[in-house]
């Protein structure tokens, strides 16, 4: 049975290991196999485990990968950690030795069925039983919460009613005593209590009986919105780790939250739906990966199912919701019983055979793909009368259908990271597109001319990390998106000067940019960017000889970027990242960027303080304004000069983690002794080198401070060698190091050694690959 609290065991298993100071295992493994199993996942999760080089197996076949992981695991004592089978799963052909031979290694599974147990013949079984009345009680009043059952003298009673519905079961428990922990009235429990007694009442039974008494915090959402919001989620494959910020944004573009005019309005709606979904257990927060800020979120097993269960009523409109994750080639005539779906998500080495007539789509509001798919069928986009979300971001697609042109209710369309190298002219006569993502891309021309501009309804732009564009066709661009009447929410990479003053120009794109990226060309010494209050995101990429950065108040009175006027802060500035600005000397602009969340600075050779402390130049700055408060993370990497982050202690409040890499000069942090009274701290990563070399003069700091310090090696983080996109792709026959890679920007190197592959993803997500590491943050 789902929910039964199997997952939960397993993890304390893993947790109890990894955290003991006395080291059972040499190395402990988690995979999550989940549905369809998938052989070759489960193989590249243990090889990235064991740091097995990459080139030694990425693109091999799967008995070379099982050779490679039987050749580590043979030598060491392992404890293998495997969740959530649904097939019997062979352990020689993933590569898993004989146990045994004294080695005392372990294999620990979760499943539901028994004939996988037997299947894998495992040695010993433990059946994890639903849980007795008292101690289903127990965990039911703890969650719904001490107020709510002491709000009335009735309602431990009710409380003891209700959680005898749920059978034990702890999954059933948790969700419902979150559905209730709003009820302070005994007639609200009573009133609940009677609707869950109408629900079938075998939770012990079908998966349809558990769905029943489950959906019943489903029922208790509050509106048809946040409804929507839920029942999207298991668009999603199984175990998937799925980022907010990109929910959030379908969710707008399929209309859930079109009450609220403003995008940003409409995104913090989104936040609170997100913050509901968790309070009722109905989502959960997904796996923190090394510096990566953005939630990940992710769904039970069993909650997906019944999500996907009561959208499509309650199953019995099986393909009004159609998940393929995984299936490999889909026929036509599969394709063709998808006429009655309304949303259609295909994930993960699943395409589509070549049709021989266009399908009716004549019910589609939404297609996401994530697949390996260089071109769809043609026709496939004929016959969709109401469509409203294209979503083929991170797709290997190399050619957009002309025929997207005529889908005239379409309303989103994202192309970020895909190959695509022409845009289609058609694309003007999207009259009501209002959401546009264009990251990523390597467009061989410019934008259609006047094809932005067309858009009339357009109110989302996002065109970064892309190849360059002359400063021409920027110009057109800004131009383009300056005749837009709705447009409110802007991200882009300018790479000329004529280009970034005809932004700041005009008002309304002043004003609806709030995400720039910065690329400048050659000879460009110093920018100037106007009242940028609104910028939320700023990303200064490749730019050599930048030696300045100057504000600009509406009167057009110069600032120098030493210590602006307060009057021209950063009101809304949350993240600046730093690359390649190799005469940049200081940041001192960011000490009036009160909610900045996110600095990471790399590769700048001659920086020696990120900011300057501004007691000692007699600069006056108000005393409200404290420099770093909101800071979250820190990302400090290949800084030869950086001698100082500021230039005396600070409490950084809101610090949670923090990365330093090759920077041999930085001798001190700039933490004062409230570091760690926050209790927000979580790590600080560093070469073991380093560490031990910094200097303190609180030595109760370093000793309150050491607990948080994990070496670098520990997460086999690489010194960046950085190559040109063409380059990359002549590698390893035309193929990416790894499966499709979202929204992508890639600097070239001044390096001859080592290859290592840097991809710069959206929302200050990175990832690092390598012939030799691999590391995800």
């Amino acid at each position: 049975m789902g929910g039964v609290g199997k997952t939960t065991l397993l993890t304390k298993i893993k947790n109890k290991f990894l955290q003991s100071s006395i080291k059972a295992f040499d190395i402990v493994i988690w995979v999550v196999v989940s549905r369809p199993t998938n052989l070759e996942r489960v193989q590249e999760t243990i090889l990235d485990r064991l740091d097995i080089p990459h080139d030694r197996w990425k693109g091999r076949e799967e008995e070379r990968k099982a050779e490679e992981i039987r050749r580590v695991l043979k030598t060491r004592k392992f404890l293998l950690l495997l969740d959530d089978i649904w097939d019997p799963l062979d352990l020689m052909r993933v590569g898993i030795p004989p146990l045994g031979d004294g080695n005392q290694s372990k294999i620990v599974f979760t499943t539901r069925s028994a004939d996988v147990f037997r299947g894998m013949a495992a040695q010993k079984s433990i059946k994890v039983e639903c849980l007795e009345e008292k101690e289903a009680l127990s965990l039911f009043q703890a969650k719904v919460g001490e107020d709510t059952l002491n709000s009335h003298p009735y309602i431990p009673k009710l409380a003891e009613m209700v959680a005898k519905e749920c059978k034990g079961l702890p999954l059933a428990l948790i969700v419902i005593a979150r559905a209730m922990a709003s009820a302070k009235t005994p007639e609200e429990w009573e009133r609940n209590l009677q609707k869950l007694r109408l629900y079938p009442k075998d939770v012990a039974g079908t998966e349809n009986d558990l769905f029943s008494v489950l959906a019943f915090s489903y029922d208790s959402l509050p509106d048809e919105a946040t409804k929507s919001c839920f029942l999207y989620c298991s668009l999603f494959p199984e175990d998937d780790q799925i980022p907010s910020e990109h929910l959030i944004q379908l969710w707008i573009g399929e209309g859930f939250l079109d009450e609220y005019d403003d995008i940003q309005e409409a995104r913090n709606q989104g936040g609170k739906i997100i913050q509901m979904l968790k309070h009722a257990c109905l989502l959960e927060v997904g796996t923190t990966r090394f510096l990566k800020d953005g939630e990940y979120l992710k769904m039970h097993d069993v909650i997906r199912d019944m999500a996907l269960w009561l959208a499509c009523e309650k199953g019995k409109k099986k393909n009004k919701f159609v998940v393929k994750d995984g299936v490999g080639l889909i026929s036509a005539q599969e394709v063709q019983k998808w006429k009655d779906a309304q949303r259609i998500a295909l994930w993960n080495q699943t395409s589509i055979e070549e049709l021989r007539e266009p399908p009716r789509f004549p019910n589609t509001e939404t297609v996401i793909g994530r697949m390996t798919l260089f071109m769809f069928p043609s026709g496939f986009f004929t016959n969709m009368s109401i469509i409203r979300v294209l979503d083929f971001s991170n797709v290997e697609l190399r050619k957009l259908p002309t025929e997207i042109g005529n889908l005239a209710t379409l309303q989103y369309l994202n192309l970020s990271g895909t190959r695509i190298e022409y845009l289609p002219i058609e694309l003007k006569n999207l009259k009501k597109l209002r959401f546009l993502m264009l990251d990523g891309l390597s467009l061989v021309g410019p934008l259609p001319n006047q094809m932005v501009s067309s858009l009339s309804s357009l109110q989302l732009f996002s065109m970064q990390f892309f190849s360059y564009m002359s400063s021409t066709d920027e110009i057109m661009l800004v131009e383009e998106l300056e005749q837009l009447e709705h447009i409110n929410d802007i991200s882009i990479m300018l790479t000329s000067i004529q280009s970034i003053q005809r932004l700041f120009e005009s008002h309304k794109l002043r004003r609806s940019t709030t995400s720039l990226q910065l690329r400048l060309r050659t000879g460009v010494n110093q920018v100037q960017l106007v009242s940028p209050s609104c910028i939320k995101e700023l990303v200064l990429e490749r730019c050599d000889e930048l030696e300045e950065v100057k504000i600009i108040h509406f009167e057009k009175q110069v600032v120098p970027s030493k210590f602006p006027n307060p009057q021209c802060c950063f009101n809304h500035l949350l993240s600046v990242i730093i690359i390649r600005c190799n005469k940049l000397l200081n940041l001192n602009w960011l000490i009036h960027a009160p909610k900045l969340q996110y600095l990471r600075i790399e590769y700048s050779k001659i920086i020696e303080k990120v900011i300057e402390d501004e007691r000692s130049e007699g600069s006056e700055i108000e005393s409200g304004l404290s420099v770093f408060s909101r800071l979250i993370y820190l990302v400090l990497l290949n800084l030869p000069k950086l001698e100082s982050i500021y230039g005396h202690a600070l409490p950084f409040p809101s610090l949670r983690r923090i990365a330093v890499l090759d920077c041999p000069r930085l001798k001190k942090l700039s933490f004062d002794s409230n570091i760690c009274m926050s209790k927000k701290l979580e790590n600080i990563f560093g070469q073991q080198d380093w560490w031990d070399g910094l200097e303190w003069n609180d030595q109760t700091l370093v000793h309150n401070l050491t607990p948080y310090f994990q070496p670098l090696e520990a997460y086999n983080y690489p010194i960046t060698r950085v190559l040109d996109l063409h380059k990359i792709r002549k590698l390893h026959n035309g193929q990416w190091q790894s499966s499709p890679i979202p929204s992508l920007f890639i600097i070239n190197s001044d390096h001859n050694s080592d290859f290592t592959f840097k991809f710069h993803l959206l929302h200050r997500t990175f990832t690092l690959i390598s012939t030799t590491f691999r590391a995800e943050f």
